[in-house]
């Protein structure tokens, strides 16, 4: 038996004073050659595998609820908004975008009329043909 290892097991034995916690036993020992190292007991006990403490079961718990409260949403954001009480109508030939947005959207200036309906239906120039059946949204 080693040095290091010998004194170990004879301060093992000492008497420990009241009101002290016994010294803790380090966890690396030099052993000699031949000999086994004692096997402790949390290294002989079966492997039970993932076992989760309280805040682990926390951690899942609020990371599953916020995957699934951020689906719900980007779910709902997907879907075209319920119609708002806007009307639609339908393209004449020789109709332009200024004409349909002063006819429909009076209170409205013209460039602001021009530009709700863009938004309304997805444009991106002033050019629309005939027959094309536009969106228009409420003031």
């Amino acid at each position: 038996m080693s040095a290091i290892a010998l004194h170990d097991i004879l301060q093992d034995l000492e008497p420990v004073p009241a009101g002290r916690s016994p010294r803790r036993r380090n966890h690396l020992r030099v052993v000699a050659p031949g000999e086994t190292a004692p096997v402790s007991a949390r290294a002989a006990r079966p492997s039970r595998g993932l076992v989760l403490t309280r805040r682990g079961r926390l951690t899942v718990t609020l990371t599953v609820a916020t995957v699934l409260v951020l689906a719900v949403v980007a779910a709902l954001g997907m879907f075209p908004a319920a119609a708002d009480g806007g009307q639609t109508v339908v393209v004449q030939p020789g109709q332009t975008l200024s004409q349909i947005a002063v006819t429909e959207l009076p209170e409205l200036p013209v460039d602001r009329a021009i530009v709700q309906i863009q938004l309304a239906n997805g444009l991106n120039s002033l050019h629309i043909q005939a027959g094309a059946e536009l969106e228009i949204p409420r003031p």
